[in-house]
């Protein structure tokens, strides 16, 4: 029988919840990437961390800056042509780190049997949350082929957090590996947000270059927030920084990306951008916690 996650995390004991973070390796010797990709996300992102972190890793990380964090693969077997870790071991594994760790899972969107995973990973395992990468996947989330997905998540309450604007995945590559971003303009989640109204959704990243569009999105539909991973504080667009002290304050989410963005990196850069102090206890952790259901 399955260990099924449940959050053991003590909220008030933490400084900070990451809602945004790669498991890239099984320990094993299987990676979450292929070389190519590998590389070429490390020179894009410019990160000295290790790489290809496993659960075991990431709790270790956290814990020791008194954190948690929300772990996940992307499954993009179909669109990348490579292998997915596992996200019922990943959600395992999480399951003795629940002090520190949250597990969502991801399932190719295009697989067969995509929607039964989905319910397993939500009913079996725990997970809290499934991933998607349009762009990688190959797939447009307001096609109405993948709404049986997204029904599924929806009467299990599991979060839905799709990659939006660009990737450094595949970046300065020829044809940036024929990965393509119009797959993750955030306007598409708009009409998935309308039409799955009880499905909680986050916009990982500023959506550059459609930051606006995002911005628009959460502010217009109850159900959907933003996490602010992928990009260093220093170079956020200012509508978004602004609408975060505003308008956004309940709905925008604290995530690094680590490993290409470390949380040490983001946070510091964090601490010199121009937000309320009582909205940075929201976006470091409140927020999460509420929408995670840990608080």
């Amino acid at each position: 029988m399955n260990p099924v996650y449940v959050p053991n995390i003590a909220v008030d004991d933490i400084c900070a919840l990451d809602v945004h973070t790669h498991v890239e390796a099984d320990g094993c010797g299987h990676f979450a990437l292929d070389d190519e990709l590998l590389d070429a996300s490390a020179k894009y992102f410019g990160s000295d961390d290790n790489r290809t972190p496993t659960v075991d890793d990431l709790a270790n990380y956290y814990r020791e800056r008194s954190m948690a964090a929300v772990v996940f693969t992307v499954d993009a077997s179909t669109g990348l042509g490579h292998p997915a870790l596992s996200s019922e071991d990943i959600a395992n594994k999480a399951a003795q780190h629940s002090d520190v760790l949250i597990p969502f899972g991801s399932v190719d969107a295009h697989a067969d049997d995509a929607v039964e995973r989905a319910s397993t990973l939500a009913t079996q395992y725990g997970v809290r949350g499934m991933k998607f990468h349009p762009s990688l996947q190959g797939f447009e989330p307001n096609d109405r082929a993948f709404y049986p997905l997204f029904e599924v998540l929806e009467a299990h309450g599991v979060i839905a957090l799709f990659h939006t604007g660009q990737t450094g995945i595949g970046g300065g590559l020829p044809g940036g590996r024929g990965i393509k971003m119009r797959y993750s303009n955030p306007i598409l989640l708009d009409d998935v947000a309308a039409d799955f109204p009880h499905l909680q959704i986050i916009m990982a990243h500023p959506s550059v270059p459609w930051v606006d569009t995002a911005i628009s999105t959460a502010t217009h539909k109850a159900n959907v927030y933003i996490d602010l991973s992928g990009w260093s504080p220093k170079y956020f667009p200012p509508q978004l920084v602004r609408q975060a002290n505003t308008l956004l304050k309940h709905k925008v989410l604290f995530g690094s990306d680590y490993p290409v963005i470390n949380p040490d990196r983001w946070m510091k850069a964090f601490a010199q951008l121009d937000i309320k102090d009582e909205v940075r206890p929201m976006i470091m952790k409140d927020n999460a916690a509420r929408l995670l259901g840990l608080a």
